[in-house]
């Protein structure tokens, strides 16, 4: 029997399975971006960080360990859980929907690693940005790390199995209707599942649209967690600082 549920991203990450598949992530390299970023935006001591879509919390997890007080928020009952046994008096987990505001003023608020452009209504992407707006302080930084689509579409690798404790997870990566799509395919104890993740492919140009509805000013532009100079065409990453 193979099983679905269709609103991939309440669902999808809320599995066990999503994190297996992903556990690989850098954890330096994490690391080593918010020590590049937080030194770039000269954050104050002890400045209130906004984490949204925290996921597990790991980029949560180290801002508080630089000293800041940090609140990591994501729509998934399971990985808040999680996250929750690291909370402490300057760093605390909330489940939250992104498209609305937290109520709350923020020095920073970071958006990282393509948690952007999944939603089901296209309208979600700018309450989005109008949310994050909102729980802006007057002198605050937001920071969105997507993908550079340009590049990501240039490299696609169509199908692949990756196998991760002892799961084979079989892969299909193709473009559609304007998004980037992955299909994942797995089984277990004789069980089929089947889940599909689906990001649009934002340009740059137009995240510049986004932010000009929203009435939002963007500062800066970066291709990689370096915060070298963005290039459509080699960058891997688009990273966007504005206010």
């Amino acid at each position: 029997m193979q099983k679905e549920v269709k609103n991939w991203y309440t669902s999808w990450f809320d599995t066990p399975y999503y994190h297996i598949l992903y556990k690989d992530r850098d954890h330096k390299e994490a690391h080593q971006f918010m020590d590049v970023l937080t030194n770039y935006l000269n954050l104050p001591e002890q400045a209130k960080v906004l984490d949204l879509a925290c996921g597990k919390g790991r980029h949560s997890i180290y801002l508080n360990q630089l000293g800041y007080d940090v609140i990591g928020a994501d729509l998934s009952p399971s990985s808040i859980e999680y996250a929750k046994q690291f909370e402490n008096d300057t760093l605390h987990f909330v489940e939250h929907d992104m498209c609305v505001p937290l109520g709350a003023q923020f020095d920073a608020i970071f958006n990282l690693f393509t948690s952007f452009g999944y939603f089901e209504n296209e309208e979600d992407n700018l309450n989005a940005l109008k949310a994050i707006k909102c729980d802006l302080s007057d002198d605050g930084f937001a920071v969105i790390d997507f993908m550079n689509v340009e590049y990501v579409i240039a490299h696609l690798v169509p199908e692949e199995v990756k196998t991760v404790e002892g799961i084979n997870f079989y892969l299909k990566r193709f473009v559609a209707d304007g998004h980037i799509v992955k299909e994942i395919r797995f089984n277990i104890d004789g069980d089929d599942f089947f889940f599909t993740e689906k990001v649009k492919a934002l340009t740059l140009e137009d995240f510049q649209k986004y932010f000009e509805q929203a009435n939002i000013d963007l500062l800066d532009i970066f291709g990689d967690y370096k915060l070298n100079k963005f290039d459509a065409d080699t960058s891997q990453r688009l990273v966007m600082i504005f206010k």
